[in-house]
């Protein structure tokens, strides 16, 4: 077992290595990983040399005085040796407990057991295989400690199958999560009064999103589209002073002076279009992003205070949700660990060529 210098990780940065304390804990859980595979692979060969599997290929490789001998002599020093284990497990666990509450490892004395449950677990004959996660474990904390205790090349596929295994378990749980929320929206109404509800809490929220996207967007291309509007407002103005026959004919019965006021007229109209369509857009281009303007507020809580109870608005409501619910359903289907495998295998044909 070797360390690395640049691989320890930063919460182990206060421990000291070369502290005696810190070596005996390190003895300890190598010894404790060793103890532990020891004992599974006793029990596991315990386990094939009773079996009618194992009397079999002793008879095959005619070997049955052997397998008599360990069933009548060592087999219940196996089952022995695994009682007195147990026995140490327990005590273990108790000292290791009782340090805890005393160093106040933990926020609560009763933490440490829900914590360090698959050793409860492990203490029980059925569930002896538990052990090996004390065991992975410990390595793993040595690993972060900057100790090789697996190769790299076993601790990646290790790492590998893990992901594996929990990503498989989540997907399974999260589609049949969203499984049952599509059954529920489709067998059941509470939904619309869910919807209402989330609606209900959340329209103060949407008036100052609501108020904030009119001043962020509608303000601003109003304010660069004034000169344009009043400048065109100002001209259907004008052409529509000139497109008035009425008017037209009255001022030329004014001698001299009718094409004048003519022209009066029509240059005061286009400025005063321009002023009024300028004295209507200015109140909708004041304000802030941080502070709206009060007829953006004033349309906001408008817009937010309208009935959802619409069924055109439920209908579209519903087919967000299922359409969302769906695209979330078909990304959890799509297995990650597969892409992962074939970009090993893509490195491993490299490798070999």
């Amino acid at each position: 077992m070797t360390q690395q210098d640049s691989g320890q990780n930063p919460k182990y940065n206060n421990v000291n290595p070369n502290s005696k304390f810190f070596k005996l804990f390190l003895a300890y859980d190598i010894f404790m990983v060793f103890i532990i595979v020891f004992n599974l692979f006793c029990l596991g060969m315990n386990f094939f040399l009773m079996s009618n599997i194992g009397e079999w290929f002793f008879n095959t490789i005619h070997l049955p005085s052997v397998l008599e001998f360990y069933r009548t002599y060592l087999h219940p020093w196996v089952i022995t040796t695994e009682a007195w284990f147990i026995i140490f497990l327990i005590t273990e666990l108790a000292v290791r407990w009782l340090l805890s509450i005393v160093q106040k490892h933990h926020a609560r004395w009763w933490f440490f057991p829900f914590i360090h449950w698959y050793e409860i677990l492990a203490i029980i004959p059925h569930l002896r295989f538990l052990r090996l996660f004390r065991a992975g474990i410990i390595a793993y904390r040595l690993y972060e400690l900057g100790y090789k205790v697996i190769p790299d090349n076993i601790r990646i596929k290790a790492m590998f199958y893990y992901s594996v295994i929990m990503e498989e378990l989540s997907d399974r749980v999260v589609i049949t999560v969203i499984d049952g929320i599509r059954h529920e929206l489709e067998t059941s109404s509470t939904h619309k009064k869910i919807i209402h509800d989330l609606v209900d809490h959340h329209r103060e929220l949407f008036t100052i999103t609501l108020s904030s996207m009119l001043q962020e967007s509608l303000a601003k291309a109003l304010q660069q589209q004034q000169p344009v509007i009043t400048q065109k407002v100002g001209i259907i103005v004008n052409q529509a002073i000139e497109d008035t026959p009425e008017l037209t004919q009255l001022l030329r019965l004014i001698p001299i002076v009718g094409g004048r006021i003519e022209q009066q007229i029509q240059s005061i109209g286009q400025r005063l279009g321009e002023n009024i369509s300028a004295g209507l857009i200015e109140p909708f281009t004041a304000g802030s992003l941080h502070r709206p303007n009060e007829n953006y507020q004033l349309i906001a809580e408008k817009v937010s205070a309208l009935n959802i109870d619409n069924q055109y608005l439920e209908q579209l409501v519903e087919s967000v949700v299922f359409e969302s619910l769906e695209a979330i359903r078909k990304q959890v289907k799509i297995k990650q660990w597969q892409q992962t495998l074939q970009e090993y295998d893509q490195l491993d044909k490299k490798s070999v060529r």
